[in-house]
Order: C-alpha cells, then sequence, then structure tokens
C-alpha cells in the first residue's frame, strides 16, 4: 500500500468513526425519546434537549469529533500535499485513529472519565508531535 493510501484510508477511519458516533446517537436519542414521550420540537434547541433528556454522552462525543479531529485531518491534507509521507508519521496517523476509537467507545458506553481523559491526552500529544515534525520537514525542505 503507498504512503498516501495510509493517509487516505486513516481518514476515511475517522470519518467511518464519525458515522458510528451518529448512528449510536440516532439511536440513543430516539429511544430516550420514546421512553419519556418527549415530542421532537420539546427537544428543539440544545437548552431545552438538556432539560428533557440525561443520556448525551453519544452527542457529547459527536460534537467531540468535530473538534481536535480537524487538526488532524488538516494534517493529512498538508502532508499529502507536502509529500510529507514518511513511515513515522503513517504509525503515527494510525495511532491517533485507535486513540480516537478507544475514546469514543469509552464515551459513548461506561464514560470513566480519567480512561476517557487519557485516551484523549494521548491522541492530542501525538497530533502536537505529528504537527512538529511535520512543521519541521515541511521548514527544513524549503530551506534546503
Amino acid at each position: 500500500m503507498t504512503p498516501t493510501a495510509h493517509f487516505v484510508l486513516a481518514s476515511l477511519a475517522m470519518v467511518l468513526l464519525t458515522f458510528c458516533v451518529a448512528l449510536r446517537l440516532l439511536y440513543v436519542r430516539s429511544a430516550e425519546m420514546r421512553e419519556k414521550r418527549v415530542h421532537p420540537q420539546a427537544a428543539a434547541t440544545s437548552i431545552q434537549m438538556a432539560l428533557k433528556l440525561q443520556n448525551v454522552q453519544a452527542a457529547d462525543n459527536f460534537k467531540n469529533l468535530f473538534e481536535t479531529p480537524v487538526l488532524f485531518y488538516s494534517l493529512v491534507g498538508v502532508a499529502i500535499a507536502t509529500n510529507q509521507l514518511s513511515a513515522w508519521l503513517i504509525y503515527g496517523v494510525w495511532s491517533y485513529v485507535l486513540l480516537r476509537i478507544i475514546h469514543s467507545v469509552i464515551h459513548c458506553t461506561y464514560n470513566k472519565v480519567m480512561q476517557r481523559f487519557a485516551a484523549f491526552g494521548a491522541g492530542f500529544m501525538l497530533l502536537i508531535v505529528m504537527w512538529a515534525y511535520l512543521a519541521f520537514a515541511v521548514v527544513s525542505k524549503s530551506v534546503a
């Protein structure tokens, strides 16, 4: 498999994770609304939703998947555009995907905060290191 394919597939894996969490959110939210007999209009805003529903882990995780992962997608795009597709970055992007999967599984199921935080923190630190590596590689290539 080419290095570019690894980066694209890692991005697709993140997209698939986002779709899976969205489906989990749809299932959990509709089940809770049916169980509590909440009319959809009664939960039209996030404030109304917070007053009516208690099972919000999937919704919170779905929002999380549009926060720091944006930096991951940007990293992938810059790495491909600048042809900085080292083996180290390939391991890094797949490790990041794995850490986000672990974070989402914890968040959407038993939700132990410190375990979730460990997965998030490790992924975030990895993202910082990958960006630093990529920035150094791009700058040193342009100077040479």
